[in-house]
């Protein structure tokens, strides 16, 4: 008698979109893997682990997976269907309408800006927080989000068209809303010096921390996220250069380099690298041999009994750690984030006198309009116009 197989266990689709982001644990913020699986279809997760696959950025996916999961939010509230692919120009312009309105006309005409019916569907589903019109920089991402997965899944979207872009411009002139600073002080010399006043004891804590603030500064003020992912495989020691290079007896000071790789603005095969110089390269020399770091993430997280962790830090921990190190120095730690550090730098190159072209070299900056924004900054400060009513 032959045996009856048994029944294979049947389980529901959001269930298997979970089971499935489990792959993109490494990536994605898990913490909110369940909502994404209600949030997303089985296109949408096939397309990010494709994504992941091709080795796209982690900050750019993360940020991809959480525009997707809002747009197919927004679509179902707004349209009661799924988000179409390809969209269509007029779904693009009702997600504008949406998004991006005038409060003074919302006053007089309930009927501007997101219907009530739309935003309590979004935020019942915690997806909405605001209760005016949104940020221009997050609608523009989330527009920018749209039109790359629309090209990665080969498709034409009116992302490029003239009606479209123009309602664009004239949505964020109507938003009028001033464009925040990532972070609202630099941490120039003056600054990092007082965090790194903080870090004078012995425990390991201290040691990561001492050699994460220097680094990030000495490097051009790297990214929180370049910070997080740096490996021992991407340093390697350079000859000693000589405090003035004028002086061919003057003192010698050990040197460093650090091969980026993919950044924000590079690819993994760009042959991008910075140097450190002196005080970083010793603080980083230390800490490795402190917490015996031979291969793997430099900068990893230390729990309460001082053990440390096989995986490297968050980029949102490394802000933490500034902000934590703000707190301990008597800052405002509002006031501060990691993205400090890299404004810091280069306005504390304009104080010095270091050409712009240079400080970018050293900063990886691509655009000179924004790196040239704080040498702009640091001359009207200490310019005499200014000043002229003093």
């Amino acid at each position: 008698m032959s045996k009856v197989p048994a029944p294979t266990r049947l389980i529901d689709s959001e269930t298997r979109r979970a089971l499935q982001l489990d792959a993109l644990a490494a990536v994605l913020p898990m913490d909110r893997r369940d909502r994404l699986a209600h949030l997303l279809t089985d296109d949408d997760v096939d397309t990010l682990k494709h994504l992941a696959r091709v080795g796209m950025g982690e900050n750019t996916l993360r940020a991809l997976a959480s525009d997707l999961a809002y747009l197919e939010a927004w679509c179902q509230a707004a349209t009661a269907s799924p988000l179409p692919w390809p969209a269509s120009e007029s779904l693009a312009l009702k997600f504008l309408a949406h998004h991006l309105w005038d409060r003074a006309k919302r006053e007089t005409d309930p009927r501007h800006g997101m219907p009530e019916n739309v935003a309590a569907d979004l935020q019942s589903a915690e997806l909405l927080r605001v209760d005016g019109p949104h940020a221009p920089s997050t609608v523009k991402r989330r527009l920018s989000s749209w039109a790359t997965l629309h090209r990665w899944k080969g498709l034409d979207g009116p992302f490029k068209s003239p009606t479209l872009r123009s309602a664009l411009r004239l949505a964020v002139r109507a938003s009028a809303r001033p464009r925040r600073r990532k972070s609202k002080c630099a941490v120039t010399r003056d600054i990092l010096d007082t965090l790194l006043a903080t870090c004078r004891s012995d425990r390991l804590a201290d040691r990561r921390d001492l050699a994460l603030l220097l680094i990030a500064f000495g490097s051009g003020g790297r990214r929180r996220s370049e910070v997080a992912r740096l490996r021992v495989e991407q340093l390697h020691d350079e000859p000693p250069v000589p405090i003035d290079p004028e002086d061919c007896n003057t003192l010698f000071l050990p040197c460093m380099s650090i091969a980026l790789g993919r950044t924000k603005t590079g690819q993994a095969d760009d042959d991008a690298r910075v140097l450190l110089i002196g005080s970083p390269v010793v603080a980083l020399r230390e800490w490795l041999a402190r917490a015996d770091i031979q291969t793997g993430p430099i900068f990893r997280a230390i729990d309460r009994w001082g053990a440390l962790d096989e995986r490297p830090l968050t980029p949102q921990a490394v802000n933490l750690i500034v902000k934590r190190r703000c707190v301990q120095a008597g800052l405002d730690p509002e006031a501060f984030s990691a993205h400090g550090l890299r404004s810091g730098y280069l306005t504390e190159a304009a104080r010095n006198g270091v050409p712009l072209s240079e400080a970018m070299q050293q900063s990886q900056h691509r655009s000179v309009q924004q790196a040239a924004s704080y040498y702009n900054e640091a001359e009207r400060r200490l310019g005499r116009a200014a000043r002229l009513a003093v």
